[in-house]
């Protein structure tokens, strides 16, 4: 190694000059910074006044000691100052018990005076990278707090003051704390993943990844890579190894969204996993542990779930320790004015409109429209009058309700249209198929022809 190459910092901690000059000769030739010291006592102020990788430390001080006593309390000082620090012992007497307590307080290893510079050198490379992984290990538990923390203060609100969503928050509170697998059931639209995240949320991986995955997207000939991940070379395209989704949210939660449209054949994959707490990586020989709390949610009504010719049984068994059922907006009127308020003024701030406010006519539509796309559908509905409406008081108008109850009535009941433009003809039809599947996206896309990701795109255009 060459001394650009060099890297790490060193500080030996000895009373005898002869170890601290051997050292420092021997050590300038492979890391980047060698600093003696020998007087333990000005280990803080070197501590506070360097970014220390290893420390080599003398278990004793002074003329006459060998207990080993002055060593085990300074590790333990150190360590208090700095627990990601890296501490190697350097005992005279090889004494065993010594040792070991040394290592108990959390000491790396030990080398024996007379030393051999070949261990030095290599016990305390392994030293230097033990503290760089530790370091980058909490650089990215900071980071992963600080995304918890934005994602949690930005969209995890949910609006409810009916009595049916006070009992689901009810059940919230009591699975939260656990570990008990959690199957949230509800129409598109009902807020499923705000009631995974708030799980989450509450539980104690509360400081962990929450990871969102979304399994009607999947291509069945990837679910395996997807979920468990896989090894380089495993097949074409896999250029490096890669995690699954339950390796990335490992300590933490992973929500499984669209859980009743995942195949059969692919649900035994999943039960597997879950039976046994461990994936085998597409191209890999062993398994791999696996530890995450797994919430999933669906908008297939409950008797489609316990038809076994749809749904594994066993697999049900797994995902519904605990079963939360959200009720669709239209059971829970009370809710709709004061959704309807914030998202009113979430978008006008969003697109710097004046203050807005509902009419009278246009609160009573809003509680007396059955909103089949539940809140999603609210929220499209004010964002769409936001953008569009003339006045700052919006009425039933603005909020288009007229027509959409128009498109959910049967075919026979519907006049022709007289004007018939391509796009018109394109939300209606869209309309219509979201209607038919109770907003399921992936069976209305089905439906349609179209990509679960094209489907997005031209209800976006269409504003629904």
């Amino acid at each position: 190694m060459s001394k650009n190459e060099n890297y790490g910092s060193i500080l030996i901690v000895d009373d005898d000059e002869d170890i601290l000059v051997a050292g420092r000769l021997l050590l300038n030739r492979n890391f980047a910074q060698v600093i003696t010291c020998r007087h333990p006592e000005t280990i803080p102020e070197l501590l506070n006044s360097h970014p220390f990788d290893a420390i080599l430390l003398d278990m004793n001080f002074g003329p006459g000691e060998s207990s080993g006593q002055q060593g085990l309390d300074w590790l333990e000082r150190i360590l208090g100052i700095d627990p990601q620090l890296v501490v190697v012992m350097i005992t005279a007497h090889g004494s065993v018990d010594t040792v070991v307590e040394a290592m108990k307080l959390g000491a790396m290893d030990y080398v024996s005076k007379p030393w051999q510079n070949e261990k030095v050198v290599a016990t305390l490379t392994t030293a230097v990278a033990l503290h760089r992984s530790r370091l980058e290990a909490e650089n990215l538990r900071q980071a992963n707090r600080a995304l918890v923390n934005a994602t949690s203060a930005t969209s995890d609100s949910i609006i409810a003051q009916s009595e049916a969503m006070n009992a689901v928050f009810d059940l919230v509170d009591r699975a939260a704390p656990t570990d008990a697998n959690v199957l949230v059931l509800g129409e598109n639209g009902t807020g499923k993943e705000l009631i995974a995240r708030a799980l989450h949320r509450k539980s104690s991986r509360a400081d962990n990844v929450f990871l969102s995955v979304d399994v009607g997207s999947i291509a069945e000939s990837l679910f395996e890579s997807e979920m468990f991940g896989h090894r380089k070379g495993a097949f074409t395209g896999a250029t490096e190894d890669r995690p699954g989704r339950f390796q990335a949210a490992s300590g933490g939660t992973l929500f499984l969204d669209e859980i009743g449209n995942l195949p059969l054949h692919l649900q035994a994959k999943l039960l597997a996993a879950l039976e046994q707490r461990q994936v085998t990586p597409v191209g890999a020989d062993t398994p791999e542990s696996i530890d995450v709390r797994l919430i999933s949610a669906t908008n297939a009504p409950a008797e489609h779930l316990r038809d076994d010719s749809r749904f594994r049984p066993d697999l049900l068994f797994r995902l519904n320790t605990v079963e939360i059922t959200l009720p669709p907006l239209r059971d829970r009127r009370d809710d709709i004015l004061p959704i309807a308020e914030h998202y009113l003024a979430v978008y006008s701030r969003k697109y710097a409109a004046a203050p807005r406010s509902f009419s009278a006519e246009a609160a009573e539509a809003m509680r007396a429209y059955d909103w089949p796309g539940n809140v999603r559908a609210l929220r499209h509905a004010v964002e769409r009058a936001v953008i569009l409406a003339p006045d700052d008081v919006l009425g039933p108008q603005d909020l288009q309700l007229d027509y959409q109850v128009a498109v959910t009535q049967p075919a026979t009941a519907r006049a022709e249209p007289t004007v018939m433009k391509l796009d018109e003809m394109e939300k209606a039809t869209i309309q219509a198929a979201l209607n038919k599947h109770g907003f399921n996206i992936s069976q209305a896309a089905k439906e349609l022809g179209l990509t679960r990701a094209s489907l997005y795109r031209r209800m976006e255009k269409h504003g629904l």
